[in-house]
């Protein structure tokens, strides 16, 4: 199934997902509501290959702890992204066994490349 994650209260990711094809089907998570079990990040651990990179590092979460100045490893981004929604860099798409991560223009036209949309 294809999967997003995403924030409801997020404009640029209402914004990507209104812009996606209406035939589409897409299994919506809702992150704050129904936040990443262990199950979901491995999924996307095994499809991206690294945790950092499903990391946000523009969380205020972030700033307010400190984190920027601290050598964080994989298992860090790994616990503070299953402690905190805020954490997971978003959206983040898993179509067709390929994930798309965050919401750079590079990136979103992959995702309307992959999804036909182009």
């Amino acid at each position: 199934m294809n999967t997003v994650y995403y924030l409801p209260s997020c404009d640029t990711c209402r914004k990507i997902i209104k812009s996606l094809p209406k035939d589409i089907e897409l299994d919506f998570q809702d992150i704050k509501e129904n936040p990443i079990n262990e199950e979901s990040l491995a999924k996307m651990y095994a499809l991206s290959g690294s945790y950092e990179a499903l990391f946000s590092k523009r969380a205020q979460l972030y700033k307010e702890r400190g984190l920027k100045n601290q050598k964080l490893t994989e298992d860090d981004y790994k616990s503070l992204i299953l402690e905190h929604y805020t954490f997971l860099s978003r959206p983040v798409f898993i179509i067709k066994n390929e994930i798309f991560i965050g919401n750079s223009q590079p990136n979103i036209l992959k995702l309307m490349k992959s999804l036909g949309n182009v």
